[in-house]
């Protein structure tokens, strides 16, 4: 938390998100219990009613979102961290990835595997970096695929006060391109802070459209009616616009993949600054243009593909064999009511299986027993089942766990029919 001028420091003593808060005026040490409701996301002043001291107090979440702004002196070189900010067909990685290198340790992007490529140019790079003013651009040596990146904490502006930072930052988000920073001041005031922890749904299909979303920090999934992750989206992005200008229930589910901070501005509110700033409405309506763009083709590509349905209509050894019969290479996902599983097949080739607790040949015999869920299939496969060994011979693992389920069934029927031989 930070203060400016004649301001003092308020501490919230209480985890970020919960109702009431404790907070403490760093004078005279009083304490108060407060609504986090009354923060504002540009910042909230507040008088102490025992020293009478005025102190400010902003959202956590932008305390770690600025705080290369905000460090102390023995912080002020703090080690890059790199953000990819271009991806000609990089397998690991997508735009707006982070990703570290601190001593011998790869702080790599969530949920993706470490590039050993990229490891090797980044220790390049560090052993003569030098900090400048100026944005460097680096570009990865490359597979199959290059990116280009850059340390994001270069030329890092120094702010004065909090506002000013959030105002530089959403000056750099697509939706704000065409306004000055004063246009962008006057509309934090109309923001607010939601966090969200991995798991949580920021939004639910069928819902009613009430808030615009931005993303600050983290990332989500857009779900489609099966639970299947059908696009991503992270800092800088916007969602919630579709059903706020349709008047229509919310098309698809927002999950959180990772830690998520997000800005969110009530339809009320967006639509007096869209009538007052006109190169606001111009974003907002190319953004609805490439959003039914983008869901149209979705659809089209659905529909093209073919390979989707429920295990109700194509049980799994029937799926599973059509696969390796088709010499398929990609990755199967089934959608199952409790959780999901994942088969990486190359050329018809069981190389990698997925589901629960158990991997490999156990969750192979587990899955064959399913019943109930949904498949989707994906083309393509990461570089490390590329290479990997096949789990075992496709026909012999399927005889197996088709003998294991009879055993199963025979052991039941022994069970409640003792006299069955």
């Amino acid at each position: 938390m930070r203060g400016s001028g004649s301001e003092v420091r308020g501490v919230p003593r209480t985890p970020p998100g919960q109702d009431i808060m404790n907070v403490t005026c760093e004078k005279c040490g009083a304490n108060f219990r407060l609504s986090d409701e009354v923060l504002l996301t540009e910042g909230t002043r507040f008088r102490c009613s025992k020293c009478r001291h005025v102190f400010g107090l902003y959202p956590p979440e932008f305390q770690s979102e600025f705080q290369s702004e905000f460090q102390s002196e023995s912080q002020e070189n703090p080690a890059p961290v790199f953000e990819i900010i271009e991806n000609n067909n990089c397998p690991l990685y997508e735009k707006g990835d982070e990703f570290q290198l601190s001593g011998n340790v790869f702080l790599r992007p969530h949920n993706k595997v470490p590039c050993l490529i990229l490891v090797k140019d980044l220790r390049k790079i560090l052993a003569g970096y030098q900090r400048s003013e100026s944005e460097t651009v680096f570009t990865c040596s490359g597979c199959k695929g290059i990116i280009r990146f850059r340390d994001k904490l270069a030329g890092m502006k120094k702010y004065d006060n909090y506002t000013d930072a959030l105002v530089d930052l959403l000056s750099r988000f697509s939706i704000f391109d065409g306004l000055d920073p004063e246009n962008i001041r006057e509309i934090v005031s109309f923001l607010r802070v939601d966090r969200f922890a991995e798991g949580d749904f920021i939004l639910k299909k069928g819902d009613a459209g009430k808030n615009l979303f931005i993303i600050i920090s983290g990332r989500v999934d857009v779900l489609n009616d099966d639970g299947m992750s059908i696009a991503s989206m992270g800092r800088g992005e916007v969602f919630g616009e579709m059903s706020l200008f349709s008047g229509l229930p919310v098309g698809a589910s927002i999950k959180v993949r990772e830690d998520t901070a997000v800005l969110r501005i009530h339809t009320d509110h967006l639509r007096k600054v869209l009538d007052k700033f006109q190169s606001l409405q111009m974003n907002f309506i190319h953004l609805l243009i490439q959003r039914t763009a983008e869901i149209n083709l979705a659809r089209c590509e659905e529909f093209a593909s073919g390979i989707t349905g429920k295990l109700s209509e194509m049980p799994p050894a029937d799926l599973f064999q059509a696969f390796n019969m088709g010499q398929k290479t990609g990755v199967l996902t089934l959608k199952l009511p409790r959780t999901a599983a994942y088969l990486s097949f190359r050329e018809g080739k069981l190389i990698n299986v997925r589901y629960s607790t158990k991997s490999g040949k156990e969750a192979f015999f587990e899955l064959l027993k399913q019943k109930e869920g949904r498949f989707k299939y994906l083309s393509g496969l990461p570089p490390e089942d590329m290479e990997a060994s096949e789990i075992g011979d496709f026909m012999q693992l399927l005889i197996e766990g088709l003998t294991r389920i009879d055993e199963d069934d025979r052991q039941f029927l022994r069970t409640v029919v003792p006299t069955l031989i």
